[in-house]
C-alpha cells in the first residue's frame, strides 16, 4: 500500500522522523512498492534510506548525520632524477 501524502504515514514514524527524514521515507517506500516489493520489504528499503542521512539520537529522535568533512588528495611530488 503506498502512501498519497506524508500524512498518511504511521503516527510512530511521524512522531520519531523529522519533516525532511519523512518526505525521505516517503519516497523510498513509494518507490520500492512500485517497483513491486512486499510492504515489509519496501518499509526496510525506507528505514535504509533514511539512515543514510539520518542517525537515531537519545530519546529515539533522529537527526541528520554530520557531513563528512572534505577529502583533500595533496599531490606527492619526489625530488627527480
Amino acid at each position: 500500500m503506498s502512501y498519497n501524502k506524508i500524512d498518511e504515514l504511521p503516527q510512530d514514524i511521524r512522531e520519531q522522523l523529522p519533516e525532511h527524514a519523512q518526505q525521505i521515507f516517503f519516497a523510498a517506500f513509494n518507490a520500492a512498492q512500485k517497483d513491486g516489493m512486499s510492504e515489509n520489504g519496501a518499509r526496510e528499503v525506507a528505514w535504509n534510506s533514511v539512515r543514510n542521512e539520518y542517525q537515531q539520537g537519545n530519546g529515539g529522535q533522529w537527526q541528520r548525520k554530520p557531513e563528512d568533512p572534505p577529502i583533500h588528495n595533496k599531490a606527492i611530488t619526489t625530488g627527480g632524477n
